[in-house]
Protein backbone atom coordinates (compact mmCIF):
# COMPACT_ATOMS: atom_id res chain seq x y z
CA UNK A 1 0.00 0.00 0.00
CA UNK A 2 2.90 2.37 0.76
CA UNK A 3 4.00 2.20 -2.88
CA UNK A 4 0.51 3.17 -4.05
CA UNK A 5 0.37 6.09 -1.61
CA UNK A 6 3.82 7.23 -2.73
CA UNK A 7 2.83 7.07 -6.38
CA UNK A 8 -0.21 9.27 -5.74
CA UNK A 9 1.76 11.70 -3.60
CA UNK A 10 4.57 12.07 -6.13
CA UNK A 11 2.02 13.01 -8.79
CA UNK A 12 0.33 15.65 -6.62
CA UNK A 13 2.92 17.11 -4.21
CA UNK A 14 5.34 19.92 -5.09
CA UNK A 15 7.19 19.70 -1.79
CA UNK A 16 9.63 17.06 -0.57
CA UNK A 17 8.60 13.44 0.05
CA UNK A 18 10.80 11.05 2.02
CA UNK A 19 10.44 7.35 2.72
CA UNK A 20 14.10 6.48 3.32
CA UNK A 21 14.83 4.74 6.62
CA UNK A 22 17.04 7.52 8.03
CA UNK A 23 14.37 10.19 7.46
CA UNK A 24 11.61 8.06 8.94
CA UNK A 25 13.77 7.30 11.97
CA UNK A 26 14.56 10.99 12.49
CA UNK A 27 10.83 11.81 12.53
CA UNK A 28 10.01 8.83 14.76
CA UNK A 29 11.04 10.71 17.92
CA UNK A 30 10.58 14.10 19.55
CA UNK A 31 11.55 15.47 22.97
CA UNK A 32 9.45 12.77 24.67
CA UNK A 33 10.52 9.22 25.53
CA UNK A 34 8.37 7.68 22.79
CA UNK A 35 9.20 6.38 19.33
CA UNK A 36 6.87 5.54 16.42
CA UNK A 37 8.32 5.13 12.95
CA UNK A 38 6.16 6.74 10.23
CA UNK A 39 5.72 5.35 6.71
CA UNK A 40 6.22 8.64 4.87
CA UNK A 41 7.50 12.14 5.70
CA UNK A 42 6.37 15.18 3.69
CA UNK A 43 7.69 18.73 3.83
CA UNK A 44 4.89 20.56 1.95
CA UNK A 45 5.71 23.58 -0.19
CA UNK A 46 2.26 25.19 -0.09
CA UNK A 47 -1.36 24.83 1.03
CA UNK A 48 -2.25 22.72 -2.02
CA UNK A 49 0.31 20.12 -0.92
CA UNK A 50 -1.45 19.78 2.44
CA UNK A 51 -4.88 19.55 0.81
CA UNK A 52 -3.71 16.87 -1.62
CA UNK A 53 -1.95 14.94 1.15
CA UNK A 54 -5.15 14.80 3.20
CA UNK A 55 -7.25 13.72 0.22
CA UNK A 56 -4.79 10.96 -0.68
CA UNK A 57 -4.56 9.84 2.97
CA UNK A 58 -8.36 9.73 3.14
CA UNK A 59 -8.44 7.58 -0.02
CA UNK A 60 -5.94 5.08 1.39
CA UNK A 61 -7.16 5.33 5.00
CA UNK A 62 -3.79 6.29 6.45
CA UNK A 63 -3.06 8.84 9.16
CA UNK A 64 -1.72 12.37 8.74
CA UNK A 65 0.11 13.89 11.71
CA UNK A 66 1.39 17.46 11.66
CA UNK A 67 4.72 18.22 13.30
CA UNK A 68 6.35 21.43 14.46
CA UNK A 69 9.86 21.64 15.85
CA UNK A 70 9.73 18.33 17.72
CA UNK A 71 9.98 19.86 21.20
CA UNK A 72 6.83 18.16 22.54
CA UNK A 73 7.22 16.13 25.74
CA UNK A 74 4.39 13.59 25.40
CA UNK A 75 4.63 12.24 21.83
CA UNK A 76 1.81 14.37 20.43
CA UNK A 77 3.44 14.60 16.95
CA UNK A 78 4.30 10.90 16.56
CA UNK A 79 2.31 8.43 14.45
CA UNK A 80 2.77 5.57 11.99
CA UNK A 81 1.27 7.07 8.81
CA UNK A 82 2.25 10.31 7.10
CA UNK A 83 4.13 13.03 8.99
CA UNK A 84 3.74 16.63 7.76
CA UNK A 85 6.60 18.97 8.68
CA UNK A 86 5.43 22.58 8.16
CA UNK A 87 8.80 24.28 8.55
CA UNK A 88 8.42 26.01 5.17
CA UNK A 89 5.29 27.81 6.38
CA UNK A 90 7.43 30.52 7.94
CA UNK A 91 5.88 33.86 6.93
CA UNK A 92 5.48 36.78 9.37
CA UNK A 93 3.16 39.71 8.53
CA UNK A 94 2.68 42.60 10.96
CA UNK A 95 -0.48 44.57 11.68
CA UNK A 96 -1.03 47.32 14.29
CA UNK A 97 -2.07 45.10 17.18
CA UNK A 98 -1.51 41.68 15.68
CA UNK A 99 0.92 39.58 13.68
CA UNK A 100 -0.07 36.83 11.25
CA UNK A 101 2.38 33.98 11.52
CA UNK A 102 2.92 30.73 9.62
CA UNK A 103 2.78 27.51 11.63
CA UNK A 104 6.45 26.80 11.00
CA UNK A 105 7.78 30.06 12.47
CA UNK A 106 9.98 29.52 15.51
CA UNK A 107 9.01 31.50 18.61
CA UNK A 108 12.61 32.72 18.99
CA UNK A 109 12.52 34.27 15.52
CA UNK A 110 9.15 35.90 16.18
CA UNK A 111 10.46 37.39 19.44
CA UNK A 112 13.43 38.96 17.62
CA UNK A 113 11.14 40.51 15.02
CA UNK A 114 8.83 41.85 17.73
CA UNK A 115 11.76 43.39 19.65
CA UNK A 116 12.32 45.73 16.71
CA UNK A 117 8.81 47.14 17.21
CA UNK A 118 8.99 47.26 21.06
CA UNK A 119 6.17 44.70 21.26
CA UNK A 120 5.88 41.16 22.55
CA UNK A 121 3.74 38.04 22.20
CA UNK A 122 2.85 36.96 25.77
CA UNK A 123 3.06 33.11 25.78
CA UNK A 124 6.71 32.33 26.56
CA UNK A 125 7.56 28.63 27.02
CA UNK A 126 10.99 28.04 28.56
CA UNK A 127 12.04 26.35 25.30
CA UNK A 128 10.66 29.30 23.34
CA UNK A 129 13.69 29.84 21.12
CA UNK A 130 13.23 26.41 19.60
CA UNK A 131 9.49 25.64 19.50
CA UNK A 132 7.24 26.49 16.54
CA UNK A 133 4.08 28.57 16.62
CA UNK A 134 2.14 25.62 15.16
CA UNK A 135 3.31 23.40 18.00
CA UNK A 136 2.44 26.08 20.56
CA UNK A 137 -1.07 26.27 19.11
CA UNK A 138 -1.40 22.49 19.09
CA UNK A 139 -0.46 22.27 22.78
CA UNK A 140 -2.00 25.54 24.00
CA UNK A 141 1.40 26.57 25.32
CA UNK A 142 1.79 29.10 28.12
CA UNK A 143 4.93 29.98 30.02
CA UNK A 144 5.99 32.03 33.02
CA UNK A 145 3.78 35.10 32.39
CA UNK A 146 0.53 33.24 31.70
CA UNK A 147 -0.56 34.24 35.20
CA UNK A 148 -1.26 37.73 33.86
CA UNK A 149 -1.41 37.32 30.09
CA UNK A 150 -2.96 33.88 29.63
CA UNK A 151 -2.10 30.95 27.37
CA UNK A 152 -2.12 30.68 23.56
CA UNK A 153 -5.90 30.30 23.60
CA UNK A 154 -6.21 33.79 25.12
CA UNK A 155 -3.88 35.44 22.60
CA UNK A 156 -5.09 34.26 19.18
CA UNK A 157 -7.84 35.94 17.16
CA UNK A 158 -7.92 33.88 13.95
CA UNK A 159 -6.73 30.50 12.62
CA UNK A 160 -6.40 29.23 9.06
CA UNK A 161 -6.50 25.45 8.76
CA UNK A 162 -7.07 22.50 6.47
CA UNK A 163 -9.66 20.11 7.97
CA UNK A 164 -9.94 16.33 7.64
CA UNK A 165 -11.85 16.65 4.38
CA UNK A 166 -9.07 18.68 2.79
CA UNK A 167 -11.06 21.93 2.94
CA UNK A 168 -9.41 25.24 3.79
CA UNK A 169 -11.23 27.05 6.62
CA UNK A 170 -10.59 30.38 8.34
CA UNK A 171 -12.08 30.59 11.84
CA UNK A 172 -13.95 32.48 13.14
CA UNK A 173 -14.26 34.29 9.77
CA UNK A 174 -16.14 31.31 8.32
CA UNK A 175 -19.34 32.00 10.26
CA UNK A 176 -21.23 28.97 8.98
CA UNK A 177 -18.56 26.55 10.19
CA UNK A 178 -18.31 28.49 13.46
CA UNK A 179 -22.04 28.12 14.06
CA UNK A 180 -21.86 24.37 13.37
CA UNK A 181 -19.08 23.95 15.92
CA UNK A 182 -20.85 26.07 18.52
CA UNK A 183 -24.14 24.24 18.02
CA UNK A 184 -22.76 20.75 18.68
CA UNK A 185 -21.07 21.74 21.94
CA UNK A 186 -22.88 20.55 25.05
CA UNK A 187 -21.00 21.02 28.32
CA UNK A 188 -21.14 19.33 31.71
CA UNK A 189 -19.69 22.25 33.67
CA UNK A 190 -19.10 20.13 36.78
CA UNK A 191 -16.43 18.12 34.96
CA UNK A 192 -14.55 21.09 33.51
CA UNK A 193 -11.22 21.61 35.38
CA UNK A 194 -11.26 24.58 37.75
CA UNK A 195 -7.81 25.85 36.81
CA UNK A 196 -6.34 28.96 35.19
CA UNK A 197 -4.50 26.83 32.59
CA UNK A 198 -5.59 23.70 30.76
CA UNK A 199 -4.21 21.82 27.75
CA UNK A 200 -6.12 18.57 28.14
CA UNK A 201 -8.98 17.55 25.85
CA UNK A 202 -10.75 20.09 23.62
CA UNK A 203 -11.36 23.51 25.18
CA UNK A 204 -15.13 23.47 24.77
CA UNK A 205 -15.44 25.75 27.82
CA UNK A 206 -13.87 28.57 25.79
CA UNK A 207 -16.46 28.44 22.97
CA UNK A 208 -19.06 30.94 24.19
CA UNK A 209 -20.30 31.77 20.66
CA UNK A 210 -19.42 31.11 17.00
CA UNK A 211 -16.91 33.97 17.27
CA UNK A 212 -14.80 31.71 19.51
CA UNK A 213 -14.82 28.78 17.07
CA UNK A 214 -11.09 29.09 16.30
CA UNK A 215 -10.29 28.26 19.93
CA UNK A 216 -11.37 24.64 19.46
CA UNK A 217 -8.19 24.14 17.41
CA UNK A 218 -5.91 25.43 20.18
CA UNK A 219 -4.73 22.49 22.25
CA UNK A 220 -6.22 19.98 19.78
CA UNK A 221 -2.81 18.47 18.90
CA UNK A 222 -3.50 18.34 15.17
CA UNK A 223 -6.51 16.04 15.59
CA UNK A 224 -9.09 18.48 14.18
CA UNK A 225 -7.16 20.24 11.43
CA UNK A 226 -3.75 21.16 10.09
CA UNK A 227 -3.13 24.74 11.26
CA UNK A 228 -1.21 26.62 8.57
CA UNK A 229 -1.27 30.15 10.06
CA UNK A 230 -2.70 32.21 12.90
CA UNK A 231 -3.34 35.85 13.73
CA UNK A 232 -1.73 36.51 17.11
CA UNK A 233 -2.45 39.36 19.50
CA UNK A 234 0.63 41.39 20.39
CA UNK A 235 1.20 43.89 23.19
CA UNK A 236 3.41 46.89 23.97
CA UNK A 237 6.41 46.03 26.11
CA UNK A 238 5.94 47.14 29.74
CA UNK A 239 7.90 50.28 30.61
CA UNK A 240 9.45 48.53 33.56
CA UNK A 241 9.68 45.12 35.16
CA UNK A 242 10.91 44.17 38.63
CA UNK A 243 11.77 40.64 39.71
CA UNK A 244 11.97 39.40 43.32
CA UNK A 245 13.76 36.16 44.24
CA UNK A 246 12.41 34.70 47.49
CA UNK A 247 13.92 31.83 49.50
CA UNK A 248 11.81 29.32 51.44
CA UNK A 249 12.76 26.56 53.85
CA UNK A 250 9.61 24.61 52.95
CA UNK A 251 7.89 23.98 49.61
CA UNK A 252 4.52 23.76 51.39
CA UNK A 253 5.10 27.20 52.93
CA UNK A 254 6.00 28.61 49.53
CA UNK A 255 2.78 27.17 48.09
CA UNK A 256 0.68 28.63 50.90
CA UNK A 257 2.40 32.01 50.59
CA UNK A 258 1.71 32.05 46.84
CA UNK A 259 -2.01 32.30 47.58
CA UNK A 260 -1.44 35.66 49.29
CA UNK A 261 1.18 36.86 46.80
CA UNK A 262 -1.18 36.21 43.91
CA UNK A 263 -3.54 38.84 45.34
CA UNK A 264 -0.94 41.52 44.51
CA UNK A 265 -1.46 40.94 40.74
CA UNK A 266 2.05 39.82 39.73
CA UNK A 267 2.85 38.99 36.10
CA UNK A 268 4.57 35.80 37.27
CA UNK A 269 4.99 33.52 40.29
CA UNK A 270 7.47 30.82 39.34
CA UNK A 271 8.97 28.02 41.42
CA UNK A 272 12.14 25.91 41.43
CA UNK A 273 13.21 23.35 44.03
CA UNK A 274 16.64 22.90 45.59
CA UNK A 275 17.91 20.86 42.63
CA UNK A 276 17.78 23.96 40.45
CA UNK A 277 19.03 26.44 43.04
CA UNK A 278 22.13 24.24 43.49
CA UNK A 279 22.98 25.10 39.87
CA UNK A 280 22.87 28.85 40.58
CA UNK A 281 26.12 30.54 41.62
CA UNK A 282 24.70 32.43 44.59
CA UNK A 283 25.06 32.04 48.35
CA UNK A 284 21.63 30.92 49.56
CA UNK A 285 20.66 30.13 53.15
CA UNK A 286 21.67 26.52 53.91
CA UNK A 287 18.13 25.48 54.83
CA UNK A 288 16.58 26.86 51.61
CA UNK A 289 14.47 24.21 49.87
CA UNK A 290 13.01 26.26 47.02
CA UNK A 291 12.77 29.69 45.38
CA UNK A 292 9.87 31.77 44.16
CA UNK A 293 10.33 34.19 41.28
CA UNK A 294 7.78 37.00 41.66
CA UNK A 295 7.63 39.57 38.86
CA UNK A 296 5.62 42.78 38.45
CA UNK A 297 5.29 44.95 35.35
CA UNK A 298 2.89 47.63 36.63
CA UNK A 299 2.19 49.50 39.90
CA UNK A 300 5.59 48.25 41.04
CA UNK A 301 6.12 50.40 44.16
CA UNK A 302 2.62 49.72 45.41
CA UNK A 303 2.95 45.97 44.76
CA UNK A 304 6.41 45.79 46.31
CA UNK A 305 5.04 47.25 49.53
CA UNK A 306 2.19 44.73 49.54
CA UNK A 307 4.57 41.86 48.78
CA UNK A 308 6.92 42.73 51.66
CA UNK A 309 3.99 42.86 54.07
CA UNK A 310 2.88 39.31 53.34
CA UNK A 311 5.93 37.32 52.26
CA UNK A 312 6.88 34.50 54.64
CA UNK A 313 10.19 33.68 52.95
CA UNK A 314 13.31 35.79 52.59
CA UNK A 315 13.53 38.25 49.69
CA UNK A 316 17.10 37.63 48.63
CA UNK A 317 17.14 39.62 45.39
CA UNK A 318 15.31 42.62 43.95
CA UNK A 319 16.18 43.03 40.28
CA UNK A 320 15.12 45.76 37.88
CA UNK A 321 17.96 45.82 35.36
CA UNK A 322 17.13 43.88 32.20
CA UNK A 323 20.49 42.08 32.15
CA UNK A 324 20.19 40.97 35.79
CA UNK A 325 16.63 39.76 35.36
CA UNK A 326 17.54 37.87 32.18
CA UNK A 327 20.35 36.10 34.03
CA UNK A 328 18.00 34.85 36.77
CA UNK A 329 15.22 34.00 34.32
CA UNK A 330 17.70 31.84 32.39
CA UNK A 331 18.13 29.72 35.53
CA UNK A 332 14.36 29.25 35.78
CA UNK A 333 14.04 28.49 32.08
CA UNK A 334 16.89 25.98 32.36
CA UNK A 335 15.13 23.93 35.06
CA UNK A 336 14.32 21.12 32.60
CA UNK A 337 17.92 21.13 31.34
CA UNK A 338 19.26 21.08 34.90
CA UNK A 339 16.99 18.15 35.78
CA UNK A 340 18.25 16.16 32.79
CA UNK A 341 21.84 16.97 33.75
CA UNK A 342 21.27 15.87 37.33
CA UNK A 343 19.48 12.60 36.53
CA UNK A 344 21.53 9.75 35.01
CA UNK A 345 19.87 8.52 31.81
CA UNK A 346 19.23 5.07 33.27
CA UNK A 347 17.23 6.69 36.10
CA UNK A 348 15.08 9.05 33.98
CA UNK A 349 11.40 8.18 34.05
CA UNK A 350 9.42 9.25 30.94
CA UNK A 351 7.39 12.48 31.00
CA UNK A 352 3.99 11.37 32.27
CA UNK A 353 2.86 13.28 35.38
CA UNK A 354 4.99 16.35 34.59
CA UNK A 355 2.26 18.85 33.78
CA UNK A 356 -0.72 18.69 36.14
CA UNK A 357 -2.35 21.82 37.54
CA UNK A 358 -4.74 22.56 40.40
CA UNK A 359 -6.17 25.69 41.95
CA UNK A 360 -3.77 27.68 44.14
CA UNK A 361 -5.74 26.66 47.22
CA UNK A 362 -5.05 23.00 46.47
CA UNK A 363 -1.31 23.39 45.81
CA UNK A 364 -0.19 22.38 49.33
CA UNK A 365 -2.27 19.21 48.97
CA UNK A 366 -0.68 18.48 45.57
CA UNK A 367 2.81 18.57 47.11
CA UNK A 368 1.65 16.29 49.92
CA UNK A 369 0.31 13.79 47.38
CA UNK A 370 3.64 13.82 45.52
CA UNK A 371 5.45 13.17 48.80
CA UNK A 372 3.25 10.11 49.48
CA UNK A 373 3.85 8.79 45.95
CA UNK A 374 7.62 9.15 46.43
CA UNK A 375 7.46 7.08 49.63
CA UNK A 376 5.10 4.45 48.21
CA UNK A 377 7.11 3.79 45.05
CA UNK A 378 10.54 4.56 46.56
CA UNK A 379 11.33 7.23 44.00
CA UNK A 380 12.64 10.78 44.04
CA UNK A 381 11.53 13.81 42.07
CA UNK A 382 12.69 17.17 40.78
CA UNK A 383 10.03 19.89 40.71
CA UNK A 384 9.68 23.32 39.15
CA UNK A 385 6.98 25.25 37.36
CA UNK A 386 4.32 27.92 37.37
CA UNK A 387 3.33 28.20 41.02
CA UNK A 388 0.94 31.09 40.36
CA UNK A 389 -1.12 28.85 38.05
CA UNK A 390 -0.86 25.79 40.31
CA UNK A 391 1.06 24.11 37.46
CA UNK A 392 3.95 22.00 38.76
CA UNK A 393 6.32 20.10 36.49
CA UNK A 394 7.57 16.85 38.06
CA UNK A 395 10.56 14.79 36.87
CA UNK A 396 10.70 11.33 38.45
CA UNK A 397 13.94 9.56 39.34
CA UNK A 398 14.05 5.79 39.76
CA UNK A 399 15.79 2.63 38.63
CA UNK A 400 14.15 1.37 35.45
CA UNK A 401 12.70 -1.90 36.65
CA UNK A 402 9.14 -2.68 35.60
CA UNK A 403 7.48 -0.15 33.28
CA UNK A 404 4.04 -1.02 34.73
CA UNK A 405 4.79 1.10 37.78
CA UNK A 406 4.82 4.20 35.54
CA UNK A 407 1.15 3.68 34.73
CA UNK A 408 0.38 2.91 38.38
CA UNK A 409 1.96 6.20 39.48
CA UNK A 410 0.12 8.15 36.78
CA UNK A 411 -3.23 6.53 37.59
CA UNK A 412 -2.90 7.31 41.30
CA UNK A 413 -1.68 10.87 40.71
CA UNK A 414 -4.30 11.74 38.08
CA UNK A 415 -7.12 10.36 40.24
CA UNK A 416 -6.08 12.79 42.99
CA UNK A 417 -5.73 15.68 40.52
CA UNK A 418 -9.22 15.01 39.14
CA UNK A 419 -10.66 14.86 42.68
CA UNK A 420 -9.27 18.36 43.23
CA UNK A 421 -10.97 19.55 39.99
CA UNK A 422 -7.54 20.03 38.44
CA UNK A 423 -6.23 19.12 35.01
CA UNK A 424 -3.84 16.32 34.05
CA UNK A 425 -2.14 18.67 31.59
CA UNK A 426 -1.83 22.45 31.85
CA UNK A 427 0.38 23.27 28.86
CA UNK A 428 2.06 20.19 27.32
CA UNK A 429 -1.00 18.34 25.99
CA UNK A 430 -2.25 14.74 26.27
CA UNK A 431 -0.31 12.95 23.52
CA UNK A 432 0.63 9.31 24.03
CA UNK A 433 1.20 9.85 27.75
CA UNK A 434 -2.23 11.04 28.92
CA UNK A 435 -4.93 10.64 26.27
CA UNK A 436 -6.28 7.48 27.92
CA UNK A 437 -7.11 9.54 31.03
CA UNK A 438 -9.05 12.31 29.22
CA UNK A 439 -12.45 10.60 29.46
CA UNK A 440 -12.06 10.12 33.22
CA UNK A 441 -11.18 13.78 33.67
CA UNK A 442 -14.01 15.20 31.58
CA UNK A 443 -16.77 12.65 32.13
CA UNK A 444 -19.03 10.92 29.62
CA UNK A 445 -21.06 13.96 28.50
CA UNK A 446 -18.05 16.15 27.68
CA UNK A 447 -16.25 13.22 26.06
CA UNK A 448 -19.24 12.67 23.77
CA UNK A 449 -18.99 16.35 22.81
CA UNK A 450 -15.32 15.78 22.00
CA UNK A 451 -16.32 12.91 19.70
CA UNK A 452 -18.92 15.06 17.90
CA UNK A 453 -16.34 17.79 17.31
CA UNK A 454 -13.85 15.23 15.97
CA UNK A 455 -16.50 13.77 13.64
CA UNK A 456 -17.38 17.24 12.39
CA UNK A 457 -13.81 18.35 11.68
CA UNK A 458 -12.25 15.01 10.76
CA UNK A 459 -15.06 12.59 9.72
CA UNK A 460 -12.68 9.87 8.55
CA UNK A 461 -10.49 9.99 11.66
CA UNK A 462 -7.22 10.39 9.75
CA UNK A 463 -5.79 13.40 11.63
CA UNK A 464 -3.37 12.27 14.35
CA UNK A 465 -5.53 9.34 15.55
CA UNK A 466 -5.03 8.03 19.07
CA UNK A 467 -4.56 11.45 20.66
CA UNK A 468 -7.15 13.01 23.04
CA UNK A 469 -9.84 10.52 21.91
CA UNK A 470 -8.68 6.92 22.20
CA UNK A 471 -9.70 3.46 23.36
CA UNK A 472 -6.11 2.30 23.70
CA UNK A 473 -3.62 2.60 26.54
CA UNK A 474 -0.47 4.20 25.15
CA UNK A 475 1.19 5.48 28.31
CA UNK A 476 3.92 2.80 28.33
CA UNK A 477 3.60 1.59 24.76
CA UNK A 478 6.24 2.74 22.24
CA UNK A 479 8.66 3.92 24.91
CA UNK A 480 12.02 4.34 23.22
CA UNK A 481 14.81 2.13 24.60
CA UNK A 482 13.13 1.72 27.97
Amino acid sequence: MVNSILKNLESNIQGQIFCEKEFRKFYSVDASSYQIIPKIVIIPKNEKDIINTIKIAKKFRTSVTVRGAGTGLVGSALNDGIILDLKKFDSIRFGKKHVTVGAGVLKGRLDKELEKTDKFFPPNPSIGNFCSIGGMLGNNSSGSRSLKYGSMIDNVSEITLIDGNGDKIVLPKNEEQGKIIHKIIKIDEKKIPKTTKNSSGYRIDKIKSSKDAHKILIGSEGTLGIIISAKLKIKENPRKRTLFIIEYESIINAAKNSIQINKTAPSAIEFVDENTLKQIKFKFIKKTKCLLYVEYDEKIKENEKALKSMVSGKITQKLDKKSDMSKWWRHRDSALHYSLRLIPKKKRIPHVIEDASVSLENLPKLFSILSKIEKKYKIKSIMYGHMGNGNIHVRLISDRKNIKFIKNIATQYFEEIIKMEGTISAEHGDGLARSEFVKKQYGVANYQTFKRIKKCMDPNGILNPGKIITRKSTIVKNLENF
